[in-house]
């Protein structure tokens, strides 16, 4: 057993047999004079706690204490019904508290123990209750935000585990004290039933037994019972004043010393002003000037000493926030910040500044919001944060999108004009300032708010100015998504998929192909707008023909096919014929017979003078399905597809080639005509 133990262990087992056998007085008196040092003990250590769960003991602290206090009074009360001499402790406190005088004494045992009583044992319990229940019901959310800081990484596993301990470790304290609380209220009320009985007893036992008068035995037997309530409330109104302070701790930093003192005194402008009203109060008080003035002037100089000494505290933090802002400037690390490069910016002039400030009712934020949720549903893409700037270089009303720094588009609207677009069918026109639609180059005009109605009921497509930005926006994504797509967001597109299709992850990745090669497979898709939500069948499709070849091109066509019932309900309507352009079974062959390997892939080796002529005949067709309003779709056979399309999208880069084998059984096609070149 530890020396801990063992003294923990007798001081119980004393308590107790303190209760039973009679205690000789010297032996007494050595024993409260203890008690009142464990009581200060506890209480210094109660002032000078960084937190509450430095004294986690104390419920159990405060349980002990009490007990052994209670078997202090009750050998003490049988000192005094028995011989009458509790000890020379005893006999001093009640002769010394009352001056020789046994009302005062009285009255000053009354007081101490209604203060015990009413104030400073009632104020603990309460506050112990309320602070009990306010910490079980936050423990719930306080879980809660340690997990989300884990989960965002700013925390590590183990301070989690920390913070969660910890804040079990609170809650069991608050619960504790809420029930601890209640031991020192009823050692307050023992103590007032044993100082009844000690007084009535007392009395009793001198006039009987001792042969004393009234007047002999009340005094003597009142200062013995006023001494042993003393020994014996002041230790527990200081565990009661400890009881209080562990528990209105707000501050976790610094001692309770320090947090008092420093927020009392820490505002000049109060001590002035304390110190000003003192004075005046002097100057109107003779009787009382000197120590008014004393007081006053006392203050006054206490609140320049604080004022100097906040000021010289700022100048301090100034010269260091310099200082720190110096070394980051000197730091080379500095100039990491400046090669990181936004995956997508829109930068914008400051007319268009309102259209992004919440303040100012613009929305733009939010339909940020909804191109990347858009996308995500539509393309199964994950859309990188789209960074929004002003940038005072730019025309008041000019934006412009950027692709990793580069700048790939450009548009200017007019903040408070509308835009309006010709469907096609509108016969009368409206006045308004010409100009384009950024997303798609189509004619347009400004209008005002006044004429927007009007626009609307002859059959305009009228555009508010953030819709403009958020559609071009939308567009040059859905252009530059294959590029946007790294090799971490695909890791993070595996890991999800993982968590319900294990085997299949384990099987394809990295057995069969990498996270590189996965990839490169679904930037083609994405470049030709293909969705690729749909990871399950993707990867099913690759894991199927990875084993026979990896070239990342063949690849992608097998995805393709077997992404065939969305392809098909994307370009084909099962409820009408739909309008395609075929491709010269000749042509296929000459584009067979041009490709050539390597160990980069595949490229196309055709004679520019066919190229040309390739180009004009789908230049042609194209033109036929355009005038009818269908799609620009030409239908190839497998081996072909992804290279004729290699091939036009330098030149029509809306074009839509598909094969054979990616359309469904039940789609119901229309040739209206076919690239093909003539002979010569």
């Amino acid at each position: 057993m530890k020396k801990t133990d063992l003294a923990l262990a007798i001081y119980i087992l004393a308590a107790i047999v303190f209760l039973i056998v009679p205690m000789p007085s010297f032996l007494l008196d050595i024993l409260v004079t203890f008690n009142i040092a464990v009581a200060l003990l506890i209480l210094l250590n109660a002032m000078y706690a960084q937190e509450v769960l430095s004294m986690s003991s104390f419920p159990t602290l405060l349980l002990f204490t009490t007990v052994f206090r209670i078997a202090l009074n009750v050998s003490s009360t049988r000192l005094i019904l028995t011989s009458g001499s509790p000890g020379k402790v005893v006999e001093t406190f009640g002769s010394f508290v009352g001056g020789g005088d046994l009302v005062v004494g009285m009255i000053i045992f009354v007081v101490l123990i209604i203060v015990q009583m009413m104030v400073i044992n009632k104020g603990s319990e309460r506050v112990s209750e309320v602070t009990a229940r306010f910490t079980l019901d936050a423990m719930p959310g306080k879980q809660m935000a340690i997990d989300a800081d884990l989960n965002t990484g700013a925390i590590t596993d183990k301070e989690a585990r920390e913070r969660r301990q910890k804040l079990q470790e609170e809650s069991a304290f608050f619960g504790s004290m809420d029930g601890a609380t209640k031991y020192v209220k009823g050692d307050a009320i023992t103590g007032i039933i044993i100082t009844i009985l000690n007084l009535v007893g007392g009395l009793v036992m001198g006039m009987v037994r001792g042969g004393l008068p009234l007047n002999e035995a009340l005094e003597k037997y009142a200062i013995l019972t006023i001494g042993d309530g003393l020994v014996s409330q002041i230790p527990s109104l200081l565990i009661s004043l400890s009881t209080g302070i562990i528990v209105t701790k707000a501050s976790k930093e610094v001692g309770i010393g320090e947090l008092v003192v420093g927020q009392l005194l820490n505002n000049y402008k109060v001590l002035f002003s304390v110190g000003g009203a003192l004075i005046g109060l002097g100057l109107f008080l003779p009787d009382l000037r000197l120590l008014f003035l004393v007081f006053g002037f006392a203050l006054v100089i206490l609140g320049q000493v604080m004022n100097g000494k906040q000021e010289i505290a700022s100048i301090e933090q100034e010269v260091e926030e310099e200082e720190v802002e110096a070394d980051n400037i000197r730091k080379h690390e500095n100039v990491n910040s400046l090669l990181q490069v936004d995956p997508i910016e829109l930068e914008f002039g400051y007319g268009i500044i309102p259209l992004a400030d919440v303040n100012q009712g613009g929305d733009l934020l939010d339909r940020v919001v909804m191109i990347r949720r858009q996308i995500a549903l539509e393309l199964g893409a994950v859309v990188p944060i789209i960074r929004l700037r002003d940038n005072i270089q730019l025309n008041p009303n000019q934006y412009v999108i950027k692709i990793k720094g580069v700048q790939v588009s450009e548009g200017e609207i007019l903040f408070d004009h509308y835009m309006a677009m010709n469907p096609g069918y509108v016969e009368e026109e409206i006045t308004g300032i010409p100009t384009f639609e950024p997303s798609f180059h189509l004619p347009a005009i400004w209008i005002t708010e006044a004429q927007r109605e009007r626009a609307e009921s002859m059959g305009y497509t009228v555009v508010d100015p953030p819709s403009i930005i958020a559609t071009h926006l939308t567009e040059i994504i859905r252009r530059h998504l294959d590029e946007l797509l790294t090799r971490q967001d695909v890791q993070n597109l595996i890991t999800n998929i993982k968590e319900n299709n294990t085997t299949l992850i384990d099987e394809l990745v990295p057995k069969l192909l990498g996270v590189g090669e996965i990839q490169k497979v679904l930037q083609n898709l994405l470049r030709e707008g293909i969705s690729i939500r749909d990871l399950v069948t993707i990867f099913e499709t690759l894991a199927d023909y990875a084993a026979t070849t990896r070239d990342t091109d063949v690849l992608t066509e097998y995805a393709r096919q077997g992404l065939k019932r969305a392809i098909s309900s994307k370009y084909f309507s099962t409820m009408e014929m739909t309008s395609v352009v075929t491709l010269d079974p000749n042509v296929e062959q000459m584009i067979m017979n041009s490709v050539k390997q390597s160990e980069q892939g595949a490229y196309l080796t055709l004679d520019p003078g066919i190229t040309k002529q390739i180009m004009n005949s789908v230049e042609e067709e194209v033109s036929k399905l355009e005038n009818l309003g269908k799609n620009p779709i030409i239908i190839t056979s497998p081996i072909v597809r992804m290279y004729f399309k290699r091939l036009t999208e330098d030149y029509f880069g809306d074009l839509i080639v598909i094969s054979y084998n990616e359309i469904e059984s039940n789609i119901e096609l229309q040739s209206v005509g076919m690239v093909t070149i003539s002979d010569n």
